[in-house]
């Protein structure tokens, strides 16, 4: 089973702050982004873990706000993946923050 959650999170600045967000964990994770569209993936034994399958970021920016999905193989780490998702953003945010995740949740057959 899959988990996902998705959240619109309202800011004009979604483009800055996705690639900000995906240069950040290009060194540590594999990134793929552009100005418009961000892919990151968190393997599923990284720093000790043992989640049944990697856990994926997918950031969509848009003029009025920034798409965020996340999908998870346990619902632990779609939990952990959610939080590390908004710390990080709302650093990035730091004049705006907090931002306003409105996460939904939807369990997906795999």
């Amino acid at each position: 089973m899959t988990f996902r959650t998705i959240a619109t999170v309202p800011t004009e600045n979604g483009s800055r702050y996705l690639q900000q967000l995906c240069k950040h964990w290009s060194h540590n994770l594999f990134v793929e982004f552009s100005p418009e569209k961000g892919t990151v993936t968190f393997p599923r034994d990284a720093r000790g873990a043992d989640w049944p399958a990697d856990g994926h970021l997918f950031l969509t920016a848009h003029a009025d706000h920034l798409d965020c999905t996340i999908t998870a193989g346990a619902e632990q780490q779609l939990e952990q993946l959610k939080g590390v998702v908004s710390r990080h953003l709302d650093r990035f945010a730091f004049r705006e923050a907090p931002l306003a995740f409105d996460w939904q949740e939807a369990a997906e057959e795999s």
